[in-house]
């Protein structure tokens, strides 16, 4: 067995760098158990030089493996550990656009983009086909997208993104954001915001646009969609057809930053009530062999009562092991965690 060691990457918030290492040690354990080659083993923290690691055992990492660890969510190099000695390992993100389409956006309430990577990731590895994430243009749908976060870390996969939010000043101002990065940055694309009207009636807004990962796939037809529909989740399937993602990945409200709307009548601290009236319409959506992951504030939202709503709705959880082992302190008024779910098929 040989032994490696992984440097977390700086996290700009301080609370949650207190939680990244043993963070990464659990998001580790997961992409041994799903996708990984080599069993990973003897996980620890380990003080290198003064600096934390995280360290483990492994059979002889191959090209594959060092590139699915390439995209751990807080992993800044990889070594492999010889004696006293740090060999470092070529990484190999699948990275498509430079990092701030993701770090540029400050907002109050905003989710730690190192999280939303970890999120998506823990969903994409609960999938039937794991090894997926590297080799395949997934799609990705969250349904409650705020100013897109998970949209652009799913672009950074090289992914299809689709979202939805019921705020219209979020989905205007991720609206405007995106038109500005890909005009910054000459990325050949296409982007318009159209009204939806229902007998004539104004029910909502969408965000249509086309990118290329390169001016040549551009050119040849190869582009990326990514769509936003300004409306309340609870209509997804008003709005996309059933069994057309890979994957839903979504941070519930929190009930602090941000409330949620399950009817029009009230703004509610609970996710639940929300959650029980929108996964009917998530699950279908999904396609056969896909999965589901959503945070939550646990202070207002117990695990059970997520894993029931999951279930109820044709879903299998996995609920044990390393998939029980991601919550976190956000704030005092966050304890934040995640529950993921596969669709059957």
């Amino acid at each position: 067995m040989a032994r490696y060691a992984l440097l977390i990457l700086p996290a700009f918030n301080r609370v949650y760098g207190e939680s990244a290492v043993r963070l990464t040690r659990t998001e580790l354990a997961v992409f041994s158990e799903t996708a990984l080659h080599s069993e990973v083993g003897e996980v620890a923290e380990t003080d290198i030089g003064g600096v934390p690691y995280v360290t483990f055992e492994a059979g002889e990492l191959d090209e594959y493996d060092i590139s699915l660890l390439s995209n751990l969510s807080s992993v800044y190099a990889l070594f492999a550990v010889e004696g006293e000695l740090l060999r470092p390992l070529r990484v190999s993100p699948v990275d498509k656009f430079s990092s701030d389409l993701l770090t540029i956006q400050k907002y109050s309430g905003k989710t730690n983009e190192h999280f939303t990577k970890l999120l998506l990731n823990v969903t994409l590895l609960a999938r039937a086909e794991p090894t997926e994430l590297l080799a395949k243009r997934l799609a990705v749908f969250d349904p409650m997208c705020g100013r897109g976060t998970t949209l652009n870390q799913a672009l950074m996969y090289g992914y299809d993104a689709y979202g939805m939010d019921l705020d219209g000043k979020d989905f205007d101002a991720y609206a405007h954001f995106l038109a500005t990065w890909l005009k910054n940055h000459r990325v050949k694309h296409q982007h318009e915001v159209t009204p939806i009207r229902r007998d004539k009636a104004l029910i909502g807004k969408r965000l249509s646009v086309k990118l290329g990962l390169t001016k040549e796939l551009y050119k040849a037809g190869e582009v990326n969609q990514l769509m936003v529909v300004n409306a309340d989740t609870v209509r997804s399937r008003e709005f996309f057809r059933a069994e057309t993602v890979d994957a839903i990945v979504t941070d519930a409200p929190y009930g602090v930053q941000h409330g949620s709307r399950p009817t029009q009548k009230h703004l509610s601290r609970s996710p639940l009530e929300l959650l029980f009236n929108a996964v009917p319409g998530w699950s279908q959506i999904l396609r056969p062999g896909g999965a589901i992951g959503i945070s939550w504030n646990t202070h207002v939202a117990g695990r059970d009562d997520l894993v029931k709503i999951l279930a109820d709705n044709g879903l299998q959880p996995l609920d044990d092991g390393p998939w029980r082992e991601f919550e976190h302190r956000v704030d005092q008024s966050i304890i934040r965690d995640l529950v993921v779910a596969r669709k059957p098929g």
